[in-house]
């Protein structure tokens, strides 16, 4: 039953793929240029650069993790529509790939917005680095103007306008974790979504829960977190609100320190404090300080 279920997708998708040749002209109401993100952290850079004349939607729903979602049927018309998809790349939303090769939509314009940039033992999560989503901003410039040449300038200034913010983000973040007394900026992270955020402001990536998606660690692995968390004086360990909290829970009591259970990045939140990249940085940032002060 799931092998036919799963090729009357590919047929479905193997039809969407026949009218994508002019996928270039799709438009929404009002004339928007469309454009497919495959998760919500991503719509904020597309939305930066396109301003009013783009319509921006996502794959993976708000809240949801893009690293183990399943392709659902509506994600078929959403894909067909679009002038433009964005996917970050680096495995985080590889079934994007998957998906579109078997039904044979490689014509489908496609922006993999991490490629070619420096990755940390293939850690799909470059945009928590505000230096490197400045790239991911340049990128989905190149793809309007390719998509759309007429309004060349108009992506430009955007992109600039984006970019100088991205900038004042990042001057605004270290001067906030330069408030934690340096011998406190270490963190345990349930999954490794804040290895480039670390790196970038000098906090020390002590450990990560989950290594794998999906796959909860063994005892004995826990047991050398809670070592490392009293070693390394950690005063928190880190999760999502997307994430169960029973082994970020298990972990804390075991080493005698909080949880914090409200960070975002794969997804932006419903609460309008993280309802953008912006946004979410600039509240994760405030979390992350006010829990290792």
């Amino acid at each position: 039953m799931k092998r036919i279920a799963a090729f009357a997708l590919a047929l479905a998708f193997a039809g969407c793929a026949g009218g994508s040749q002019n996928a270039g002209n799709s438009t929404a109401a009002g004339g928007k240029i469309q454009v497919v993100t495959t998760f919500s952290t991503l719509n904020s850079f597309v939305e930066g650069v396109g301003g009013d004349r783009v319509s921006v939607q996502n794959l993976v729903p708000v809240g949801a993790s893009p690293e183990d979602y399943q392709p659902a049927p509506q994600d078929i018309a959403t894909l067909s529509d679009a002038a433009l998809v964005v996917e970050n790349g680096t495995g985080i939303d590889a079934w994007l790939g998957r998906t579109i090769r078997n039904a044979g939509a490689q014509n489908k314009r496609i922006v993999v917005l991490s490629d070619g940039l420096p990755h940390i033992d293939n850690n799909p999560h470059l945009w928590m680095d505000p230096v490197l989503a400045r790239s991911y901003v340049a990128k989905i410039q190149t793809a309007m103007t390719a998509i759309d040449p007429t309004h060349k300038t108009e992506y430009a200034h955007n992109a600039a306008a984006y970019d100088a913010k991205l900038t004042a983000l990042q001057q605004w973040i270290g001067k906030q974790i330069a408030t934690i007394p340096p011998h406190k900026r270490a963190m345990i992270i349930f999954h490794n979504a804040f290895d480039y955020y670390n790196r970038r402001f000098g906090i020390t990536t002590v450990g990560v829960i989950e290594l794998s998606p999906g796959q909860d660690p063994n005892p004995a692995y826990i047991g050398q977190l809670v070592d490392l968390a009293k070693a390394h004086h950690v005063r928190a360990v880190f999760s999502e609100p997307e994430y169960s909290a029973k082994l970020a829970d298990t972990l804390a009591k075991s080493a005698g320190i909080s949880v914090v259970s409200n960070l975002y990045d794969d997804s932006v939140g419903q609460d309008p404090r993280v309802s953008n990249y912006i946004s979410m940085l600039r509240y994760d940032t405030g979390v992350i300080v006010n829990a290792l002060k």
